[in-house]
C-alpha cells in the first residue's frame, strides 16, 4: 500500500473497542453460562476468533495468529467437558505455550501436544479442573497468568497463584482481576500470591472501553506532524488499560491530552521535554513500536528496556524494528538484557521505503505515520491491521492520508 500524508491532521476518530477487554469479557461470559449484555465489543480478528470458538458447536479450532486467543481458549477448554483441538498459523506453532500447559497440568488438566513438544497444536481432554496452589515465574507472559485467573473461580478448589521474581506486564494482570471483580468475583493479592476461591460470575451490563493501544498511533501522528488536533472517542481519564500511560508519555513529546464527555482531545503543543527518552516498557510492551518510530522521526535518542516479551509476539518485534528502521537510516542497538537504543545518529536512508510488516498489526500501524516525513512509503500486507484495528486505513483517510 502506497501512503501519502497530509500537512495537517485534524478530525474526529471513533477508535476500536479494546480487544484486551473484549477477549476477557467473552471468556468470563462463556464461563458463567449466562447471557450477558456486552456493549461496544471489539470487531477485530482476535476477538472474533474467541467469539467464534466459544459459540461454535465444533471441537476443532484454528485461531490463526491470535496469541491471546490461544492462551485464553486453552485454559477455557481445559475446564470445559469434552475433547477439543486448537491449532493456529505457522508462526503460532512457533510460539511457546509450555508454561501455561504445565501450570494447567498441576491443576488437573489433560492436554497433549500433537506436533512439537511445548508448542501448539494442542489436544485437550476437558473437564472441571481440580485447582489448588501453584507457583509461576512473574516474568512469564501476563496472558498465561490471566488465562489461569479467569478460569480460577470455576476450579473445584479455586486457585492460589504465587508469582516469584519480577512480575512483568502487571497492568494486564490487574486489568483481568478488575474486570473479574466487576462481574462479582472476589480476589486477594497479598505480597506475591493471588488467591481466588470457588465462586461464580454474576451477570452485569458491561461497556467495553475504546483501545488505548490504538490511540497511541494518533499521538504518534500528531507528534511527527508537528501540528493538529484529534478527538479520540471513547477514551476516559480513568481507564482499566495499562496502555493509557501513553497520554503521559507523549506529553514529553509535544502532545497534550484533554478529556471531554466524548473522549480524549489530543493536540500538538510543541512542548517537547525529552532530549533523550529513557523508559522501561515491561508493563506496556505493545507501545514499544510506537515510541521507537516516533523518537527516531523526532530525532530523540532513546534507551528502552523491559522488552523481553517482544521476542515471542506475532514476530520477533525487536529484530523487526532493527531491520525496518535501518531502511530509514536509523541504526538501533540491542543488548542481551532486552534493551533497545538509538544514539541519535542518522545515516542515509533508502530512496523508496517499503516496510515489511511480518504479519504483525503493530508494525503496520506504527510505521504508517512516517509518511509524514517520507515521500515514497509503501506498507506491505496492510491488511494485518484487522487483528486489532480493522478501520485503521479508513480512519487515516478521514484526516487526509491517501492510501492506495
Amino acid at each position: 500500500m502506497q501512503i501519502t500524508a497530509p500537512s495537517h491532521i485534524e478530525g474526529t476518530i471513533q477508535l476500536p473497542a479494546s480487544k484486551s477487554i473484549s477477549n476477557r469479557v467473552l471468556i468470563i461470559k462463556a464461563l458463567s453460562g449466562i447471557d450477558m449484555a456486552i456493549e461496544n465489543l471489539s470487531d477485530c480478528d482476535d476477538t472474533r476468533v474467541v467469539l467464534d470458538a466459544i459459540e461454535s458447536e465444533q471441537n476443532i479450532f484454528d485461531i490463526g495468529a491470535a496469541g491471546t486467543a490461544m492462551r485464553f481458549l486453552t485454559a477455557y477448554f481445559t475446564n470445559k467437558k469434552g475433547e477439543w483441538q486448537i491449532t493456529g498459523s505457522e508462526r503460532m506453532k512457533q510460539r511457546p505455550i509450555k508454561i501455561l500447559v504445565d501450570a494447567l497440568y498441576l491443576l488437573g488438566a489433560n492436554i497433549e501436544y500433537t506436533e512439537k513438544e511445548g508448542f501448539p497444536p494442542l489436544y485437550i481432554y476437558g473437564s472441571p479442573l481440580e485447582g489448588g496452589e501453584i507457583k509461576l515465574d512473574g516474568g512469564v507472559s501476563s496472558q498465561y497468568i490471566s488465562a489461569l485467573l479467569m478460569v480460577a473461580p470455576y476450579m473445584k478448589k479455586g486457585l492460589k497463584l504465587s508469582l516469584h521474581g519480577n512480575v512483568i506486564s502487571k497492568p494486564y494482570i490487574l486489568l483481568t482481576l478488575k474486570i473479574m471483580e466487576q462481574f462479582g468475583v472476589k480476589y486477594t493479592w497479598s505480597k506475591s500470591a493471588i488467591t481466588i476461591e470457588p465462586q461464580q460470575y454474576k451477570p452485569v451490563k458491561f461497556v467495553v472501553e475504546s483501545d488505548w493501544s490504538a490511540a497511541s498511533y494518533w499521538y504518534e501522528m500528531l507528534a511527527i506532524c508537528g501540528e493538529g488536533e484529534v478527538l479520540l472517542k471513547g477514551l476516559g481519564r480513568h481507564s482499566l488499560q495499562g496502555d493509557a500511560i501513553v497520554a503521559e508519555l507523549f506529553s514529553a513529546l509535544g502532545v497534550e491530552t484533554n478529556y471531554t464527555k466524548e473522549g480524549a482531545v489530543i493536540r500538538y503543543n510543541g512542548e517537547t521535554t525529552d532530549k533523550k527518552m529513557i523508559y522501561n516498557f515491561v508493563e506496556q510492551p505493545d507501545l514499544v513500536q510506537t515510541f521507537v518510530v516516533t523518537c527516531c522521526m523526532l530525532g530523540v535518542p532513546f534507551e528502552f528496556s523491559g522488552l523481553q516479551s517482544l521476542k515471542i509476539k506475532e514476530t520477533d518485534r525487536i529484530e523487526a524494528l532493527i531491520t525496518e528502521m535501518a531502511k530509514l537510516g536509523y541504526v538501533l542497538k540491542e543488548t542481551e538484557e532486552a534493551v533497545l537504543s538509538w544514539d541519535g545518529i542518522k545515516k542515509k536512508s533508502e530512496n523508496e521505503i517499503s516496510i515489511k510488516t511480518y504479519n504483525d498489526h503493530r508494525m503496520a500501524m506504527a510505521f504508517a505515520p512516517i509518511a509524514l516525513k517520507v515521500k515514497h512509503l509503501n506498507i506491505e500486507n496492510p491488511e494485518v491491521v484487522t487483528k486489532s484495528y480493522p478501520t485503521f486505513w479508513d480512519d487515516l483517510k478521514k484526516v487526509g492520508f491517501v492510501c492506495k
